[in-house]
């Protein structure tokens, strides 16, 4: 099975346990239906995907193959056993996507284009394919530099993209998981409950908890925020100021980053 085959079927697996599970067991009433906001999301999921195919053909996986015939990167100067290497490059390029994300917060031309994300009305499954094509692209190019600059295995970075899409879809959805299986999970894990904090409208808890896979590194940076002020069932989701029809469609999503704001007379 191909790279692009294996994390396609790895994506839709997931997301169809999700989507069901949402279904089930969600957490929280919607503010929105389903079908408006699912267009958006996964329209901006399916443009993204073509912009990152059309400008890194051969993506993060390709360039650990080309470090490795050209002897780039730590770990291809070193003599590590095999599962340190991979084991390692997971772990770094977690903490990679970690400060990527904190940095996109703090950065105010970065923020710009990362609140796309942050303007969904609702979080679920598809908020974790809602980004803006810019922010993909830096994406990419960050995590390409991180692959090339540590030599990690292709393996390791096949795995990782894996588990970071699974990761992310699993912290926004919209799911009911019982506090004596959240408390535990989440020492390790990003829990859905973790993650939804930091989609509030309030900034000082949108300013936290930014991890994506593994939970530790909030805690290790003193970003970690256990719980909402205003509670999962009746916290605002959002960003204040960006919540009209036209700002959240699908073009005025794609134009934010490069309009002046103004102050919006009608909300969603």
């Amino acid at each position: 099975m191909s790279e692009p085959t294996l994390r396609l079927a790895a994506f839709f697996g997931v997301f169809a346990v999700l989507a069901v599970w949402e279904a089930l067991a969600p957490r929280r009433a919607r503010s929105q239906t389903r079908r408006r906001r699912w267009s958006i999301n996964l329209g901006l999921s399916a443009l993204n995907t073509l912009v990152l195919r059309v400008a890194f053909p051969a993506a993060a996986v390709g360039a650990a193959l080309w470090a490795a015939e050209n002897s780039w990167g730590l770990f291809n100067q070193l003599a590590a056993p095999a599962w340190l290497a991979i084991v390692s490059s997971i772990l770094v390029l977690d903490l990679a996507v970690y400060g990527q994300h904190r940095l996109s917060h703090a950065a105010p031309w970065l923020w710009r284009v990362h609140r796309l994300h942050h303007m969904d009305l609702d979080v679920d499954v598809t908020t974790a394919t809602r980004f803006h094509p810019v922010e993909m692209v830096l994406s990419m190019l960050w995590k390409i530099a991180v692959v090339v600059a540590l030599g990690a295995p292709a393996v390791a970075v096949l795995v990782f993209e894996i588990l970071l899409n699974a990761a992310a879809m699993f912290s926004h959805a919209q799911i009911k998981l019982p506090p004596a299986i959240d408390r535990p999970l989440r020492l390790l894990l990003v829990t859905p409950d973790m993650h939804r904090v930091h989609h509030s409208i309030h900034r000082d808890e949108t300013d936290s908890n930014y991890a994506f896979l593994l939970s530790a590194w909030d805690r290790l940076f003193g970003s970690y925020r256990a719980q909402p002020r205003d509670g999962h069932e009746t916290m605002v989701l959002g960003i204040e100021g960006h919540r009209s029809p036209r700002t959240l469609s699908f073009t005025g999503l794609l134009l934010g980053p490069f309009r002046r704001d103004q102050p919006e007379t009608s909300a969603s």
